[in-house]
């Protein structure tokens, strides 16, 4: 009897975001019977976990999902959180998406040969899950967070809203990342004295021969770039996010920004020991790595333009300054003397798979897949950084990996039937 009370939905979408509503956009298209589930509300993790002055990355005029594109006026500018989580909510109503929400997922695992959902609201046996329920479910902190002393509050980006919900004085921002820059910028400029912890990064103008570096990533088609075509997957997929800010002004974020800001420099914290934050040295050669990688990028970007006759439209090649590397770096900080008052971990996000009993997870908790087809006949992904293009990170990404995750999802159920 209690089989009888399993409801049978033919696919199930796991997380309506962006990843899980473009999905949904193509199965329905297919007339594929299927539901989509989230713990929280439409675009839930926009709405909860993402700081107060945060904005795109990426320029309105890229801001397109299936069958909707910005049509604002500002298309150079870039959409704020809550414009970022109506644009959502607008896609999920017009593809008519069948979003059950305030329903949580608390383990998917192998039942004959589809799946069980078991969830907050019930069971449901499937033929096809769909995991869409991103890459960045919980902040990456190292484990010695744990011998900071008590008297320096500790925060993520996840909780993180402004400012002035940290106490007076001095913040440590680990991670020189997008994360990381923005909000070591934003404490600067608050007053508070700003010490940011670089490790590895990708530094980039914000825009580059007066155009939005992202325009050239695009016309250029480094986005377009496939999984399979990229040398070290593994590698391409760890990167950390560009040094990019979407202001008003188009400003440039990088490490020299923040230098002239006040921020402090320091490299990359390896450990704490006795109290003290120890970090590396070599900051002259992480700086002058970025800076090497970024020129290569630019100068793919001028080859392009020479090859396609577009140098007359977009003006001459430029090149930045490098990176200023401090006469002096502190190599340790003392966490208990009071100038450190909070730390704030930038230091990445990493997925959540706790729930699901399929052995498709790696040792670095990382899903075993090939472009979305995960290593379960029946199971796909989307939503996760170079899943298919290396676009996938982005909004403007999930169109194309949508479409061709759904297209195999599909022929999969065909030949099942």
């Amino acid at each position: 009897m209690r089989d009888l009370a399993i409801e049978r939905i033919t696919t199930v979408v796991i997380g309506a975001g962006h990843a899980g509503l473009a999905a949904s956009h193509f199965l329905g298209e297919r007339s594929l019977d299927h539901v989509v589930l989230e713990r929280g509300e439409v675009a839930n993790s926009w709405r909860r976990e993402r700081w107060d002055s945060l904005r795109l990355l990426t320029p309105n005029w890229q801001s397109r999902l299936p069958g909707l594109r910005y049509d604002g006026p500002d298309p150079d500018g870039y959409m704020t959180v809550p414009e970022v989580t109506e644009l959502i909510e607008r896609f999920a109503k017009v593809s008519g998406a069948p979003v059950r929400t305030g329903v949580t997922v608390t383990s998917v695992r192998r039942a004959g040969d589809g799946y069980l959902v078991t969830t907050s609201g019930g069971e449901i046996r499937s033929q096809a899950v769909v995991i869409a329920s991103g890459a960045c479910n919980q902040p990456a902190v190292p484990p010695f967070k744990d011998a900071v002393p008590a008297s320096v509050e500790q925060v993520t980006p996840f909780g993180y809203r402004d400012p002035g919900k940290l106490p007076d004085g001095g913040v440590l921002v680990v991670g020189a990342s997008a994360t990381g820059v923005q909000l070591a910028a934003e404490l600067q400029r608050s007053g508070r004295p700003v010490t940011l912890s670089v490790g590895e990064h990708v530094r980039l103008p914000r825009t580059y021969r007066g155009r939005d570096v992202l325009w050239w990533m695009d016309a250029a088609g480094v986005w377009d770039q496939r999984y399979d075509e990229i040398e070290d997957l593994t590698r391409a997929r760890r990167l950390p996010s560009p040094q990019l800010v979407g202001t008003p002004e188009r400003m440039t974020l990088d490490l020299n920004a923040l230098t002239a800001l006040g921020v402090e420099l320091v490299g990359r914290w390896a450990a704490v020991r006795d109290g003290r934050a120890l970090f590396s040295g070599g900051l002259r050669n992480v700086f002058s790595l970025a800076d090497l990688k970024m020129s290569r990028l630019l100068n793919t970007f001028d080859e392009w333009a020479e090859t396609n006759g577009r140098d007359a439209e977009t003006g001459p090649p430029e090149r930045s300054e490098r990176t200023r590397v401090p006469d002096a770096s502190r190599l340790q900080l003392d966490l208990d003397n009071g100038e450190i008052r909070a730390i704030v971990w930038a230091t990445g996000f990493r997925p959540d798979y706790r729930w699901l009993d399929v052995p498709v997870v790696d040792a670095k908790g990382q899903l075993r897949h090939e472009g979305g087809v995960v290593d379960s006949p029946g199971l796909y992904a989307l939503g996760l950084p170079v899943l298919r293009r290396r676009r996938s990170t982005f909004i403007c990404g999930i169109e194309d990996d949508a479409r061709a995750v759904i297209e195999h999802l599909a022929r999969y159920l065909a030949a099942r039937r």
